[in-house]
């Protein structure tokens, strides 16, 4: 999925807690207890002229000791219906494709197909214990792997050449924890509280992080550049024909926080619009990137009142859509030995819209119901109103139920069919879910909210024709989760694809439901990273195929499909068989060639 990340970049705060909790204390005096007997592995260390350096080499060798000892790695175990989410090696190099069923129509444009997800280092993802508890990565994490396929044309216009590649993306911390061969991070997202604070002070202290940088969510274009992404560090500068990692990408050293996800083009201007949140103040600032990429034009603190993990963001023509739903991340809360991140539909949900180039006063904030949604369709105006479609769930499948406790039954029970008790209380379902509907008034200040789609099917992962992005559409997409095999693995299966007609009812409907076409994939296929590719710039909005990879777990092969989006319950126009397996990952995108 998107999905998004829960990992996140921040500094221990130097505010201090309200009240000293009875588990940060005995923390702290474990830790101490526990270096005691790593102080004799240093009783020799000579004196030297440079006492800092000396100091400074010696306190990193302690705490490495330390960890060494205190702490035990774990692999996460994959459940076998889960073996399609395990690592695999990179190659690292093009690879020639010969394996093509069907035919690529001539119009394809000729360009990359790219697709991001975690690949974890060292067979997996990792929990650490130690005398403070167990931390666990989440099912989000894992160093990022680019997969990429190339579509080249000859002299006649046609596609003659289908290659492929793969990748990690080489982040500092990827090459550090590379030439350790080892893990060095201890995970911080999900665990005991004691365990998880440790974490996060030890990866400080050593690293002056509290997670390494796995850019491993999404991949954009910006001024015919490309960057990886995740929104827990700022983006990763990757050369699309090598997929070698260029570096960091700070907008000429004038942004230094986290990145969202999903940055958006304003129509118009192509200026790249983004945020970053945080765990400490400023929760979140927002940025605006000139469409050269040269400049960060615009910068501002929207002061949040919490630290909302906020995974996408929505331009129109002249706003900017900000959404501050209750998943949040909280410092003090775990020194209380509560769970780092955590969704609470008990608190409040608002969408603030605001001008391109305002301020924190100048956002008109709406209270809405509260839920959890990470991935926008698409938002634009319309007469008074703010429109924003999304894909939204009554819960959050980040991070998972607090502390990791019963993780499987909560995301097993989450991804069966909405049901609700007699009570009317949700009993299954929780992670369900729909495209949704907010009407902002920016005259009255009232909302209107409403799905657009039943209970038939979930969906998530949506994606458009980019050149509609702030402005009304009449289509969009998205990737089909299947329900019983979600449930059975307790993590999202992706076994179909829908086309979502945002303009037009359903036949035989009363609830004001939109028309929706499916393309389903044959049994045990799954897929991800789907992206819509148009015919060309001027054309229908419609006009263009649908391209994802996907997998068959019965035969253990990766394709990648091609699929008209005007004929979108055909069968694939084309399905190119790939060289090796491809882990489920993320989001997808296609890199039109000379596209500007």
């Amino acid at each position: 999925m998107a999905i998004c990340t829960a990992t996140f970049r921040t500094k221990l705060s130097a505010e201090k807690p309200s009240s000293t909790s009875h588990t940060f204390g005995r923390l702290i005096t474990t830790m101490i207890s526990s270096f005691k007997p790593l102080l004799s592995e240093f009783q020799h260390i000579p004196m030297r002229i440079d006492v800092q350096k000396t100091w400074k080499d010696s306190s990193m060798k302690i705490l490495d000791v330390f960890v060494d000892t205190v702490f035990k790695f774990e692999d996460q175990p994959y459940l076998e219906n889960q073996s399609n989410f395990a690592p695999i090696e990179e190659i690292g190099n093009k690879v020639l494709l010969k394996d093509l069923h069907g035919t690529i129509p001539s119009e394809f444009p000729e360009g990359t197909y790219v697709r991001i997800g975690p690949n974890p280092l060292f067979g997996g993802l990792k929990s650490a214990i130690s005398r403070f508890g167990r931390s666990s990565h989440i099912w989000v994490e894992g160093e990022g792997m680019i997969h990429a396929i190339y579509f080249e044309k000859d002299n006649s216009d046609a596609i003659c050449k289908i290659y492929y590649n793969n990748k990690h993306v080489q982040t500092q911390t990827f090459i550090m924890e590379s030439k350790k061969n080892k893990p060095c991070f201890i995970p911080t997202v999900e665990g005991d509280s004691a365990a998880v604070f440790s974490a996060y002070l030890l990866n400080m202290l050593r690293f002056g992080k509290v997670n390494k940088v796995i850019s491993n969510t999404n991949i954009f274009e910006h001024s015919r550049k490309y960057y990886s992404i995740a929104e827990s560090d700022m983006p990763q500068e990757i050369d699309i024909q090598t997929l070698d990692t260029l570096g960091e990408w700070d907008v000429g050293g004038t942004w230094n926080r986290p990145f969202t996800s999903h940055p958006k083009k304003a129509p118009g201007t192509g200026e790249l619009v983004f945020m970053g949140f945080d765990a400490i103040k400023p929760f979140l600032e927002l940025g605006i990137i000139s469409a050269d990429g040269m400049k960060l034009v615009h910068k501002v603190d929207l002061n949040y009142k919490r630290s909302s993990l906020t995974h996408d963001i929505g331009v129109t023509e002249r706003f900017n859509v900000l959404l501050d739903f209750p998943l949040t991340v909280d410092i003090n809360r775990l020194i209380r030995g509560g769970p780092l991140i955590r969704y609470d539909d008990q608190e409040y949900a608002r969408i603030g819209v605001m001008p391109r180039y305002g301020d924190a006063e100048s956002i008109q904030w709406f209270d809405v119901q509260p839920c959890s949604a990470f991935h926008i369709v698409n938002c634009f105006e319309d007469g008074n109103e703010v429109v924003m479609w999304a894909c939204r769930a009554l819960g959050s499948v980040i991070p998972g139920p607090d502390l990791g406790l019963k993780k499987f039954e909560y995301f097993s029970n989450g991804f069966k069919q909405l049901e609700r008790n007699t009570d009317g209380e949700i009993s299954q379902g929780l992670l369900f879910s729909r495209c949704y509907e907010w009407r902002l008034n920016m005259t009255t200040g009232d909302v209107k909210e409403k799905n657009l789609t039943g209970t038939e099917y979930s969906m998530d992962f949506p994606m458009i024709n980019e050149n509609f992005t702030g402005i009304r559409n009449k289509f969009a997409y998205a990737q089909i989760i299947n329900t019983e095999a979600s449930s059975a693995s307790g993590i999202g299966k992706y076994g179909g694809l829908a086309k979502l007609y945002l303009e037009e009812l359903a036949d035989g409907t009363d609830e004001g439901l939109i028309k929706i076409e499916y393309h389903a994939f044959p049994e045990k296929t799954f897929c991800s990273g789907a992206a819509f590719v148009s015919r060309m710039k001027d054309c229908e909005e419609d006009d263009g195929w649908i391209v994802t990879y996907v997998h068959n777990e019965d035969t253990n092969v990766s394709q990648v499909y091609i699929i008209d989006a005007k004929k979108f319950s055909e069968k694939p126009v084309a399905e190119i068989k790939l060289p090796s397996r491809v882990p489920y990952g993320f989001h997808g995108a296609f890199m039109r060639k000379g596209a500007t």
